[in-house]
């Protein structure tokens, strides 16, 4: 777990460069542009937009490299990751407050549901019956919006993908 120090994302350059090189890593000009681009995002950060903003100030830099930084900020927890679309992976700056999101897999709505006791039940069974201590912040739940559970009532629908095997823990 990271250490309360770690958990604001407004800082100066000297204390990231700091926070930073204690993990065995440098300031260097490529992260300073996509901490910087972080710092300038609110809401969902997705990595390819981030990578867009920065490759025009810099336009030698690797996608790699964006992808690295986010991950070391996640690390260092200034980040959070919440997948909310088949493959895809959003950031949110670690002092947004959590939440979950309801995306629809008919129109790609993405529903942000700021009240996580709806969480409770669920993690409380995850606890009882397997011993799971389950995170569900930032959790995403694949449905039907309203409307398109409005538009589509009556008919059947096959899952978007394959069940996941029940496997024991």
């Amino acid at each position: 777990m990271n250490d309360a120090g770690d958990s604001a994302m407004v800082r100066t350059d000297d204390a990231l460069g700091a926070l930073l090189h204690a993990r065995g890593s440098r300031m260097t000009p490529q992260r300073q542009l996509v901490i910087e681009q972080v710092l300038a995002t609110r809401g969902h950060i997705a990595p390819e937009a981030i990578y867009l903003a920065v490759s025009r100030r810099f336009p030698s830099i690797h996608r790699s490299t964006v992808y690295r930084t986010l991950q070391l900020l996640e690390q260092m927890g200034l980040i959070s990751h919440a997948h909310v679309e088949e493959g895809a992976t959003r950031y949110h700056r670690a002092e947004e407050p959590a939440h979950l999101h309801l995306v629809c897999h008919n129109c790609g709505a993405i529903l942000e549901i700021a009240d996580l006791s709806v969480c409770e039940p669920l993690r409380e069974s995850l606890r009882q019956r397997y011993g799971f201590e389950s995170d569900l912040t930032h959790l995403a739940i694949v449905g039907r919006c309203r409307a398109c559970a409005s538009r589509h009532a009556g008919q059947s629908r096959p899952p978007p993908h394959a069940p996941v095997r029940d496997r024991p823990l």
